[in-house]
């Protein structure tokens, strides 16, 4: 099974959207594509949430949308039906685990201590997403992770803006960072996709950035 650090590989930033209106969800995906950032993050936040996932699934052919704040075996289940490829988490728990690994599609357990980073290892899980990232200690805390813990990889989540990101993607443990400054409230609440599109291209140029 492709990770989903893999399936971002070909952008550094993945979008983290929250979707009120399901009607949203197909425009915001095309946009987020048109600018170079495939992979797209739906936060299972609102009620809208699983059935933006399925517009996107079923007419965003070029996306790859995943489900985010999945917190619950049962959220596993209602995201992978609804046409998620990918799961993310804000923390992880045996049975959580469990579910994700059960459920067919790449996923991502949240950490944001060494001993959680420990025990994904000690269970085989290597992807991780380091949530919230500003808050736990952000590009420091993941350079000192760098030396003892070297096999695990991260995509950090949590507050990173336009500015934080490149010095997060410097990072030899850091294949993407997921983030929300690609999808400003105002442009999302004037539908202005055109805005969206261009803030994505530039997120999908942050590796040179950090190069």
């Amino acid at each position: 099974m492709m990770s989903v650090l893999d399936l971002a590989s070909a952008a550094p930033v993945v979008p983290v959207v929250v979707i009120e209106d399901a009607a949203d969800a197909v425009p915001l995906a095309r946009a987020l594509v048109a600018g170079g950032l495939a992979a797209i993050e739906v936060t299972l936040r609102t009620p809208a949430a699983l059935d933006a996932i399925r517009a996107i699934a079923a007419e965003v052919p070029d996306a790859v949308v995943g489900a985010g704040t999945v917190v619950s075996p049962a959220h596993v289940a209602d995201a992978v039906g609804a046409g998620a490829r990918f799961l993310v988490s804000p923390g992880w728990t045996d049975a959580l685990l469990e579910a994700m690994r059960g459920s067919g599609v790449a996923f991502l357990p949240g950490v944001s201590t060494t001993s959680e980073v420990v025990a994904l290892l000690e269970r085989g899980v290597t992807d991780m997403k380091f949530f919230p990232a500003e808050a736990a200690g952000g590009v420091p805390y993941l350079k000192s992770l760098a030396g003892p813990l070297p096999q695990a990889r991260f995509c950090p989540t949590g507050g990173i803006s336009r500015s934080s990101a490149p010095g997060y993607l410097a990072l030899p443990n850091v294949a993407c960072v997921g983030g929300t400054w690609m999808l400003p409230a105002d442009a999302l609440a004037a539908r202005d996709w055109g805005r969206v599109e261009a803030l994505a291209r530039e997120a999908s140029g942050l590796v040179a950035a950090a190069g």
